[in-house]
């Protein structure tokens, strides 16, 4: 994996869920029991036929809440607080990963289908809540899911992206489709390699890739070369903060 193929990025886009933590701690066993269960008490149906729609609107929107809302108009408030309600007592800081992240040059952001309240307590609980610039949940993107491209439009324009200059990376390689098709460079983050023309890397080790794209300079985070530039923009402060593959 040659280094040089990400030499020009200056804003790196990650997933959270199964990219930013490793799939073992199996997060989405606890999320997808709340996820049957809502859509049991928003519908009115049987376990059975929840969990199939579940899937269902999955495979087909990318996202459950995606299929509620264009499916039954559902508010997607209530369903984001109600899945995300679950236990991280799984997950442990991962300071080698801190590290690499906080070597990169540029803006560092978290982009994921979920809410960004969820994000940041993930986030906390990997000890990573420090290295990124900004966190960007699904209502970002006005509650439509990767992998749709206008999602990805709407939060790239928000966090100031040229996606010229940028690397995504997720463990769902359909979600890399549009970055690819818009001229990011597109990194595969799970345990087995889906070869498509819109993957350009694939790992299994996120710390490692990292640490051959742009070794860590030493313990601290801010080191990285563009991070003080964004700080001083006139807008910095209009980056999402707020609350907020479901």
């Amino acid at each position: 994996m040659p280094a040089k193929d990400f030499q020009d990025v200056r804003a790196w886009v990650f997933d959270l869920d199964n990219t930013l933590y490793p799939p073992s701690a199996r997060l989405f066993d606890q999320i997808e029991v709340r996820m049957t269960r809502f859509v049991m008490d928003a519908l009115g149906v049987d376990h059975a036929r929840a969990d199939a729609l579940r899937r269902d609107y999955w495979r087909r929107y990318g996202t459950t809440l995606a299929g509620l809302m264009d499916e039954h108009g559902v508010d997607p408030d209530p369903y984001l607080n109600e899945v995300h309600e679950i236990s991280l007592e799984a997950l442990r800081p991962d300071p080698a990963l801190a590290r690499a992240i906080g070597a990169l040059p540029g803006r560092r952001i978290v982009y994921t289908n979920g809410s960004a309240g969820y994000a940041r307590r993930v986030l906390a609980a990997r000890g990573l809540d420090g290295v990124f610039d900004a966190v960007f949940g699904v209502e970002h993107a006005g509650y439509r899911p990767k992998p749709e491209r206008s999602a990805f439009e709407r939060v790239f324009a928000a966090a100031g992206i040229d996606p010229g200059k940028g690397a995504m990376f997720e463990d769902d390689a359909r979600n890399l489709a549009a970055p690819h098709a818009m001229g990011m460079r597109t990194v595969h983050v799970a345990p087995s390699p889906e070869p498509a023309p819109h993957v350009h890397h694939h790992t299994d080790d996120l710390t490692a890739f990292l640490e051959r794209i742009a070794p860590p300079a030493g313990p601290g985070l801010d080191s990285g070369p563009g991070r003080a530039d964004w700080r001083s923009r006139p807008d910095a402060q209009t980056w999402p903060r707020g609350e907020g593959r479901k």
